[in-house]
């Protein structure tokens, strides 16, 4: 199995530093909706011609795998604002180019380090989504090594008040997105999401088509469209309860209700992320990895207290 093999190969160890080089040259965001495109791609062949090395090496390997690609170049632009290369290290959305070779490699650095994580944490079938988990740790941790503060600044009564950024006060915190941040948003779009993934998982048999749709998506929003929803947290976890409830022996219907929970729940758990560790820190934390982690971590409460027999990410082995 590639899980067992890749630590041990050093061509993977090269693909993932510049899997995360190449991502700070382009931004973390434009990577990652190449990652969208890799996986829509890499899951229409293997639907076509039950070929599935696109998805699982491409797409979520060490090229344009989140893990490697989004965590390196997120960790390059806390970097380069620490530099004085970037004014908002938050900037995921903007291209890093060439200029500074030091960037690059912290990209890349953070890439290998995502890329040995993950497969390491596969292999001891760590009980949820390990790449989605490692886009978040990978966060913490650069904002450790460049000295940053983990949480940072609470301007508000407590750390879930974003009412200093809705009346615009100076130091107020940088709300993740501010169309997506109201608790009836949230609840719509984690609805509406996660039937969406559902419906994709059981009238296509891929689990990760509805993770690619939305990550390609974000190409409008990179773009500048202004309002644009941000779905990867809920439309997987969405997929995710559909494919949990079917192995299960569930019918559609049933599939598509827990494809509503999981899509609410990875929703409100992106939002969760946002007030918690994103909108008062200076570097990007991001909202929807913990969403799809913590969903995988529910998928494996629900496989060990009885109530799936299977589901999509490991789960310590139960």
């Amino acid at each position: 199995m590639v899980l067992e093999t890749a630590l041990g190969d050093p061509v993977f160890w090269m693909a993932a530093f510049a899997g995360g080089a190449f991502a700070a040259s382009i931004g973390a965001l434009p990577a990652f909706v190449f990652t969208g495109f890799m996986v829509i791609g890499g899951e229409m062949l293997f639907l076509a011609a039950d070929v599935d090395a696109v998805t699982g090496l491409v797409g979520f390997g060490p090229i344009f795998g989140p893990h490697v690609s989004f965590a390196g170049g997120a960790a390059a632009a806390a970097y380069a604002a620490k530099q004085g290369y970037l004014d908002d290290g938050k900037d995921i959305a903007s291209a890093l180019g060439t200029h500074n070779v030091d960037v690059l490699v912290v990209g890349g650095l953070f890439g290998v380090f995502g890329f040995a994580a993950v497969e390491l944490l596969n292999f001891v079938e760590f009980g949820t989504d390990n790449i989605a988990l490692m886009v978040f740790v990978s966060a913490l941790v650069h904002r450790v090594v460049f000295g940053y503060s983990i949480i940072g600044e609470i301007t508000g009564k407590n750390i879930f008040d974003m009412s200093p950024a809705e009346r615009g006060e100076e130091d107020a915190p940088g709300i993740w997105l501010p169309w997506q941040y109201k608790p009836q948003g949230v609840a719509m779009i984690g609805l509406v999401g996660g039937l969406l993934g559902g419906f994709l998982y059981l009238e296509t048999g891929s689990v990760v088509l509805s993770f690619g749709i939305s990550a390609a998506s974000l190409l409008f929003l990179n773009l500048g469209i202004d309002d644009f929803p941000v779905t990867h947290h809920i439309t997987l976890p969405g997929s995710v309860g559909a494919f949990s409830a079917a192995a299960t022996g569930f019918g559609p219907t049933t599939a598509m209700v827990f494809a509503i929970v999981f899509g609410l729940f990875g929703a409100f758990m992106g939002e969760l992320c946002n007030r918690v560790f994103y909108a008062h820190g200076k570097t990007h934390v991001d909202p929807p990895a913990f969403g799809i982690f913590m969903s995988g971590l529910l998928a494996t409460l629900l496989v060990i207290i009885g109530v799936f027999d299977a589901t999509f990410w490991p789960t310590f082995g139960f």
